[in-house]
Formats: C-alpha cells, sequence, structure tokens
C-alpha cells in the first residue's frame, strides 16, 4: 500500500466509527488480495517466460546439431564419402600436394626420344627421285642414287561400302534331278542387308563408346556412306545380345567357381523410372545385371547364390546374408570414412591412428603382389593389428552409445570397424589373392554411368538388359587382351570369343 493510501487509512482511523471501521477493514483485505493477485500473475508470467526460455534453448540446440549435420553432409565428397566423382560439383576433395622433386614441368633435359618410333619393314616404299641434274640440267635415274633420307607416314585407308552379290546356283544332274546350294549362313534372308562387319562396327560404337543410335547412323554414313537407318542400328542390340549368350553362360559359371569375386551397385534410369544395376566381376570377367536392390535382386544375377570365395563388397547390408563365403571390406571406402571423421574432430587422433595401420597394411599386401617380398613381416603385422584396435577402443571411449535407436556417424563407424575386423583385414592374411579394395566392381560399373551422362536413359528395360549383356562380354573379352571390336566381330561371324577355364594371371 502507497504513502497516501496509509495517510487516508489513518484519518479514517481517528474519526470513523464502528461500521467505517468495517468498510476500512474491507479496504484493507480487498487492496491485499490485488496485491496477491498481482504478485502471483508476476509469478506465472516469470514461470512462462522461464518456460519459454528453455523451449528456445532446446530449439536452439536441437537447430544447431541441425545445422552441423546439414555442414557435415555439406561438406561430403568423394574423397570422404561413398559419394561418386561425379557428384563432387561444389566441393571438390583437396588433393595434398607430394613432395617436391624440385624438377620443372615437362619434358627433362637429356630424357631420351619420345616421338613415334619408325617401323623396321613398312608395308609400301615409294621412292622419290629428282628428275634432273640441279647443275647440268641431265635427266637423272635409278641408277644414278647414292643415298636416302627416309621418312614414314601412318595412315588408314578411306573406308567405303562395297556391295558383294552372293549367288546361289542351282544345277541339273545328267539324271534330272536339281541340286540348289543354299546361302551362307552369316548371310541374311533379306534379298539386301548390311554386312557382319558394318553390324559389329554399330554395335561397337553403340555398347563399347557410349554414341547414341541417331549419331551412330550418322557416324557410319559419313565414314563409310552407309545409308543405315536409326532402326537398323537399334535393332541390332537384341541380335548382338542373343549371339553372345553362350559366352555369358560361361562366364557366369566362372564367375561361381573363381576365389575372389566383387560385388557392387549403382543406379541407373530406364524412362523416367530408376532402377538398380548389378556387377559381379573378377580381373578377368564381368556379369552386369538390372535387379532390384534386395536379395532376390542380387540372386538374380545367377552368381551370388552359389559363390564359396572371397566376396569383396562395401558393406551393403544385404550381402551379409551369403554366409556360404567369406567377406572383404573395401578399405577405399573406408580411408574415405575416416577422412571425413577427421574433418568432423580434427583434435582427436584415433581416426589418423585406424587409417595409418589400413593404410601401411596395404601398402604391405602391394609389395607381395608384385613379387618384391613373400609375405608380410610379422612384426609389422602385429604393429599394425595392435594400432588399429586401439584406435578403435580410443574412439569408442570418446563416442559412446548414446540413448535410443539414432546412433552418430563416428560411433556407427567405429563400431563396424570392431565388429568386422576380421572381414576388413583378411587382406593381411592373403595378400597374394584377396584386395584391400572393390575398385575392380567400381570400375565395371563406371562405363554405364558414362553412358547416361552421354546418351540420356535407357528406353526400356529389355534394350538396357541387352545392353548390358553384350557390355559383360566385351568387357569379359577385353580383360582377356581381346580389343572390344574384335571381340563382337567374332559374335557376328560366328567365331563367338569364350573365356578360357583357368582364369589365371
Amino acid at each position: 500500500m502507497g504513502t497516501a493510501g496509509s495517510v487516508a487509512v489513518s484519518s479514517a482511523l481517528e474519526s470513523a466509527s464502528c461500521g467505517d471501521l468495517l468498510a476500512v477493514i474491507g479496504l484493507l483485505q480487498r487492496q491485499v488480495e490485488a496485491a496477491e493477485a498481482r504478485a502471483e500473475a508476476a509469478e506465472a508470467r516469470a514461470e512462462r517466460a522461464e518456460a519459454q526460455a528453455a523451449e528456445l534453448a532446446a530449439a536452439n540446440e536441437r537447430l544447431s546439431a541441425r545445422v552441423a549435420e546439414l555442414e557435415r553432409r555439406l561438406g561430403r565428397n568423394s574423397g570422404n564419402s561413398l559419394m561418386p566423382p561425379s557428384s563432387d560439383t561444389f566441393d571438390r576433395p583437396e588433393r595434398k600436394p607430394g613432395p617436391a622433386s624440385g624438377r620443372k614441368r615437362g619434358r627433362q633435359p637429356g630424357a631420351g626420344e619420345a616421338g613415334l618410333a619408325m617401323a623396321a619393314d613398312p608395308d609400301v616404299t615409294t621412292d622419290h627421285l629428282p628428275a634432273v641434274c640441279s647443275g647440268c640440267g641431265d635427266a637423272l635415274g635409278m641408277r644414278d642414287r647414292i643415298g636416302f633420307e627416309r621418312r614414314q607416314v601412318r595412315d588408314i585407308p578411306l573406308v567405303t561400302v562395297t556391295v558383294t552379290e552372293h549367288r546361289a546356283h542351282r544345277c541339273r544332274c545328267a539324271c534330272g534331278r536339281v541340286t540348289a546350294r543354299p546361302m551362307p549362313g552369316e548371310i541374311a534372308g533379306a534379298p539386301s542387308s548390311y554386312g557382319p562387319n558394318l553390324r559389329a562396327l554399330a554395335v561397337y560404337l553403340l555398347v563399347f563408346q557410349h554414341i547414341p543410335v541417331e549419331r551412330t547412323a550418322r557416324l557410319i554414313k559419313d565414314v563409310t556412306g552407309a545409308e543405315v537407318s536409326t532402326g537398323w542400328v537399334a535393332c541390332l542390340l537384341p541380335e548382338a545380345e542373343a549371339l553372345v549368350t553362350d559366352s555369358l553362360n560361361l562366364i557366369q559359371a566362372l564367375l561361381t567357381m573363381g576365389h575372389v569375386l566383387h560385388a557392387d551397385e549403382t543406379t541407373t534410369r530406364i524412362g523416367n523410372v530408376r532402377h538398380w544395376l548389378h556387377v559381379a566381376c573378377t580381373d578377368f570377367l564381368t556379369l552386369l545385371h538390372l535387379a532390384p536392390c534386395s536379395r532376390a535382386g542380387v540372386d538374380a544375377g545367377g552368381v551370388l547364390p552359389h559363390y564359396r570365395g572371397v566376396l569383396v563388397h562395401h558393406c551393403l547390408s544385404l550381402y551379409a546374408g551369403y554366409d556360404a563365403c567369406t567377406h572383404q571390406l573395401c578399405g577405399a571406402h573406408l580411408i574415405r570414412e575416416l577422412t571425413a571423421a577427421e574433418e568432423d574432430f580434427p583434435d582427436q587422433k584415433w581416426h589418423q591412428q585406424i587409417r595409418w595401420a589400413l593404410a601401411g597394411l596395404n601398402r604391405q599386401a602391394v609389395r607381395v603382389r608384385n613379387r618384391e617380398i613373400t609375405e608380410i613381416a610379422p612384426a609389422a603385422l602385429l604393429l599394425r593389428h595392435e594400432a588399429f584396435h586401439q584406435g578403435i577402443t580410443v574412439g569408442l571411449s570418446l563416442h559412446p552409445k548414446a540413448p535410443g535407436r539414432k546412433q552418430s556417424p563416428a560411433h556407427n563407424l567405429l563400431r563396424r570397424l570392431r565388429d568386422q575386423a576380421h572381414s576388413i583385414l583378411r587382406f593381411a592374411d592373403d595378400p597374394l589373392h584377396v584386395p584391400f579394395t572393390n575398385n575392380c566392381g567400381e570400375r565395371a560399373l563406371r562405363p554405364v554411368k558414362t553412358q547416361l551422362k552421354i546418351s540420356g536413359c535407357h528406353q526400356s528395360e529389355a534394350g538396357a538388359t541387352a545392353r548390358l549383356n553384350v557390355r559383360s562380354y566385351l568387357d569379359s573379352a577385353r580383360k582377356h587382351g581381346l580389343s572390344a571390336f574384335e571381340a563382337i566381330h567374332r559374335a557376328f561371324t560366328g567365331n563367338l570369343w569364350m573365356p578360357p577355364i583357368e582364369q589365371t594371371a
């Protein structure tokens, strides 16, 4: 109550009667109640403000975590994640410069000649002699030569279409019977058609050089003069697929019996629909197929359900179900994830220690495969193994399991390194045969992504399957030293390439 109110009450008490005193008491009670109400309202406002502050603090914490996660994702590239190099649009991985050699760029002083070497036995020799003497003007000929300067020119003949007419004759014997000679089997049934050379060239351009159908037809017309249509070019893929079927069946069987197998997958598009592309391959064979990204989709390739060797992959969960074979996880993917962890936690050292251990073991394994050493030294193997496991232990102490199902990327990586250590380090147990990375599988898929960039998506599942089957045949033949054009040419001329049963280097 204020000073004026106190004076008024005092004056009222001095001159008031009993009734007036009751009125004053009532007034005082109402003033006290109003003061208590104001205090309660102020306390409620303070409580609401405190609750709002707590909500804002929680929201700020959530937003800060979200921003940190988005920044982490934005900083991912092909050097610190599973993203392919084609996704490095805005943030390319920083390449650390190697030690300077002290040499200038370009050809070094004293280096040998790097030009085109001359052939010892040229196909054609052309002599150029002076017609007359530059002094007296007398005629000169071959009998007057005393030496020469030579130069060689490599070139190709101009390609033009030649039309060959095949006539299958009928002959009448003296006995009166007429015998007809059938047409050769490689000749089409139409009265006029294109031969195997031109068909092989078109399929080679489509499948191996990734040239679109319309541009393939135009290229053939410009270079050879053959007026082929886009429809004829497109119809060659199913024909080529049928021709290479026997080779593909043998490739599938040989992959199943191999000691080491690479498996990988990526996305492709047919029309406006996304599809999954799978590959099973070795250093000598390749088999591609379209299927969903599931156990049934991988089984559709016909290789993994019966495989009993070492399967190299990048830890996709569906591969873990194939327990009849042993596993090797791709070390390159793990190195990139450890690089990402170093960028997220630069003050910690566990990621550097694990990466040091893996990289050191890989260097020793490469030396074994290059026949520089016979095995990884036991002392070096023990040192790197201990560093690997100690790094995991330290990392888990810094990134323990959080309440709930969702865990941090660092914890998930460390737990995977701990629980699947044997599958990660298997390459060190058998360095001569088991590779450290899944690069073989990734290289087999990369041309298919190149095809999408150049020609766009496939227009039908049947067309995409035919292209992948022919690509599998060509890639397998190429791994055996046969050129892609020669391989497809052999298919069109009835001399199909078949992979050798013994797949050794």
